[in-house]
């Protein structure tokens, strides 16, 4: 439960022990707290089994917090009873106790369980688990959105150099099938090699059921000499064209989003260039 008490600290603690990277930390600390919980359980249950395994493990913690002690770790986190549990000769006593005391409950009187307790037991650990998923959940939940956070909003790559110059007006909207409602002309070249091409072709059929947006795919292979004219430096590429054929906005993209920001830049533009007049 301690763990599950502070998981930000005890998954920065396991990096005391060699376990680096962010996806590493979380499976260990998940299934530390799987294995902890478990034995939990199995010991309050009067496994013996589970009673010699705790044991065990306590002996392993022991190890690797000597191990640590020789790197000259001292005074690291562990977040071994809580997060400000450090690296330390008490921290090795107190594990080496614990393994003590599990290895002999074996040996203690057995008294078997009731019915009633042994349902009771098992909603607690019900219970218990449900716990430790509600945090797990939270714990993710708040990891991914502060890393959603630090990343900030996906836009595609506009270079200057790559493409058609911006303002330009190019022949490409001449292979457009617009509608009435058509405000702007979307240009998206791909290639046959390319996964991430084929990755995006749900995304870019669903920008073609926009009645506002007129889509066209144009192929490295099929439309070399659009691709030479303009200049396309490779693929996933898209250029937004106006309803006169001018460009108003280009860019490298990788998901959808990126490629609506295309969209949403030359609309921004488009709408600068109409106020201006």
């Amino acid at each position: 439960m301690l763990k599950l008490a502070s998981p930000g600290s005890s998954r920065a603690s396991l990096g005391t022990f060699g376990i680096e990277g962010e996806i590493s930390r979380w499976g260990a600390w998940g299934v530390l707290v799987v294995i902890e919980l478990g034995l939990a359980v199995g010991i309050v249950a009067g496994s013996d089994q589970a009673a010699l395994l705790a044991a065990a493990l306590m002996t392993m913690f022991a190890a690797a917090l000597l191990g640590a002690l020789r790197r000259g770790r001292a005074g690291a986190p562990c977040a071994c009873f809580g997060s400000r549990s450090t690296v330390s000769w008490r921290s090795v006593g107190r594990n080496l106790a614990l393994a003590a005391c599990f290895a002999v409950l074996p040996l203690l009187p057995e008294r078997s369980l009731s019915t009633d307790e042994w349902l009771g037991l098992g909603l607690a650990a019900s219970l218990l688990l449900s716990l430790c998923l509600a945090v797990a959940v939270v714990a993710l939940a708040r990891e991914v959105g502060m890393l959603r956070l630090r990343l900030g909003p996906a836009a595609a790559l506009e270079i200057p150099e790559e493409g058609p110059e911006l303002g330009t007006r190019t022949d490409l909207i001449d292979r457009f099938e617009r509608g009435a409602q058509s405000e702007l002309a979307l240009a998206v070249f791909t290639s046959q090699g390319c996964r991430v091409c084929r990755a995006l072709e749900p995304a870019v059929s669903s920008l073609a059921g926009d009645p506002a947006v007129a889509v066209e795919v144009f192929d490295e292979v099929a439309d070399a000499e659009a691709w030479r004219e303009l200049g396309i430096p490779g693929s996933p590429f898209a250029i937004a064209l106006g309803p006169d054929g001018a460009v108003l906005a280009k860019g490298t993209f990788n998901n959808l989003a990126q490629l609506e920001s295309v969209l949403a830049t030359a609309s921004r533009r488009r709408a600068g260039v109409g106020a201006g007049a």
